[in-house]
């Protein structure tokens, strides 16, 4: 397979050092060296690289100074290397960052879609290029929530959608917070290629939906995921912030509904220990970003997670899966030991509603999120361990940050009863939202948790008798980022301008606007 191909350029075979520890368990060895030409081979002059993290999953070793390192295996291991500040592994042509090695001397169970072809015997030595570049303080990613296509029409959607419009981005690496694909695992290879015109790496994490359903268990479920993306769980440094992959879900196997299986948030023991031992190597004043795919709150071991991330002062984790948007600062009634609130964000899915709704004049769907915000993207900006999220709506100017919602016509005598709604797509209970009229003084709008309008509009017009065209999407949820207010009682008749402005946790202020007329 092509990501296998890649993989073995990586490795240069030197003299043969395994040590056979058990029938199934074996020392691989190995060097992380500097790459000077770029080919993914290492020369006879190109030096090892010290103090680098190696892992297989659970144990983390440091080469030494001559760039060498040893890890026990067994016969499904992923070797990868957790990527230093400061240098960057080899790519391949889709812009995966190769960083690892898949030990499957059997290759994987036969499952519905294919796994990884056997590998064979260890090699004598496992060898990972690393080239150097300049890694700065401040530095932006791109973030995705599930892309989630099931079939070339929806690769297309997010290729006009959202993929044309990100090309160019100041951003030095991009994230996909898994359900990559949805059930149709075949599907990946199509995926990476328009991704891959972005034109920056891509980390990938996995989710419910890049899992094979006909895996026997939770140990095989990614097996087609492994074999394009490589492994499931893992953790890199850019500049001065760590950043770490989970992959947290437990596959529970088929349920009774065609096509579906059971899952919950889970980590499992053997991740749990990667954790702690990737963590207990990063300084304390360092950033940690925990990606994932369910949100960090439906996680069956969150005790045991937090308490290894309460360590880290400085830390915030991003997830997708709810198709919905919205902040979490946890605390202590949430179970959060720190000592000040964890930040969690719900990130926005670029599928929004499963690519679903009426079509535009292009034909792709609006494709809402049961909150009501539009789909789209998140750019992290990265500084030290400080760090700032900006939302961007697919195809909308970057200023398009709220909806809001009130009559068109107010009858004079009910302006002091005539609600006002904001829906401020990546608002928080830490924004300040305001409305005034006119020129009138700014007054504070209040936060409430209720069904979005607009959405509710669009289930109760599917129910027509001329419902619009397009997949219809799933029910409205209360969504945590809506504030209301409002007309005040001496509004006069006439026709009058509605401002709203909100600055969020980051400090970032947006203005929309609405034009009502009183009679």
């Amino acid at each position: 397979m092509r990501t296998t191909r890649v993989l073995l350029c990586l490795l240069a075979v030197n003299c043969w050092n395994l040590v056979a520890t058990g029938a199934d368990e074996a020392t691989a060895t190995g060097v992380v060296f500097h790459d000077a030409n770029r080919n993914g081979i290492r020369d006879g002059d190109e030096p090892g690289v010290p103090d680098v993290r190696v892992s297989n999953g659970r144990d983390i070793t440091i080469t030494d100074s001559d760039g060498s390192y040893q890890l026990p295996v067994d016969d499904d291991t992923i070797i990868f290397v957790i990527k230093p500040r400061g240098w960057m592994t080899p790519i391949d042509d889709v812009n995966l960052p190769q960083f690892y090695y898949l030990h499957k001397p059997a290759g994987s169970p036969k499952l519905k879609y294919p796994g990884v072809s056997p590998t064979g015997p260890l090699p004598p030595s496992i060898d990972f290029a690393l080239h150097p570049r300049p890694e700065p303080d401040r530095f932006r990613v791109l973030v995705f929530g599930d892309t989630q296509t099931e079939n070339i029409d929806q690769v297309n959607h997010l290729a006009h959608d959202v993929i044309e419009e990100v090309i160019g981005v100041e951003a030095v690496f991009g994230i996909s917070l898994g359900d990559l694909v949805s059930d149709r695992l075949d599907m990946s290879e199509q995926l990476n290629k328009v991704i891959a015109l972005v034109g920056i790496p891509f980390y990938n994490v996995p989710g419910n939906h890049d899992m094979d359903h006909k895996s026997p268990d939770n140990e095989h479920w990614d097996e087609a995921f492994e074999r394009v993306f490589g492994p499931p769980y893992y953790a890199f440094d850019y500049g001065p912030v760590h950043f770490v992959v989970l992959r947290n879900m437990i596959y529970e196997g088929r349920d009774h509904r065609p096509g579906w299986c059971g899952y919950h948030g889970g980590l499992g023991e053997q991740q749990l220990e990667f954790l702690r031992n990737d963590l207990a190597g990063v300084p304390k004043e360092r950033l940690v970003v925990l990606t994932m795919h369910v949100p960090i709150m439906q996680i069956e071991e969150r005790k045991e997670l937090y308490q290894i991330l309460a360590a880290h002062p400085h830390a915030l984790s991003l997830s997708a899966h709810t198709h919905t948007q919205a902040h979490w600062f946890l605390g202590s009634e949430s179970g959060w030991p720190g000592d000040e609130p964890h930040h969690h964000i719900n990130c926005a899915t670029v599928c929004g509603g499963w690519w679903s709704g009426a079509p535009d004049e292009v034909g792709i769907p609006h494709t809402t999120m049961s909150c009501g915000a539009p789909n789209g993207w998140l750019m992290a900006t990265f500084e030290g361990h400080d760090y700032s999220v900006t939302f961007k709506a697919a195809r909308r100017p970057a200023d398009y940050q709220m909806n809001i919602y009130a009559p068109e016509v107010v009858p004079v005598a009910e302006v002091g009863e005539t609600e006002v709604l904001a829906n401020v797509f990546f608002g928080s209970e830490k924004s300040v939202v305001e409305m005034r009229l006119g020129k009138g003084e700014w007054a504070p709008m209040e936060q409430v948790q209720r069904q979005d309008p607009y959405y509710l509009a669009i289930l109760q017009a599917q129910e027509s008798d001329h419902r619009p065209r397009g997949r219809k999407l799933g029910g409205a949820i209360k969504s945590r980022h809506i504030w209301r207010a409002t007309l005040p009682a001496d509004t006069p008749a006439g026709t009058h301008l509605i401002e709203m402005r909100t600055t969020d946790v980051f400090g970032q202020t947006y203005l929309g606007r609405r034009v009502v007329r009183v009679e």
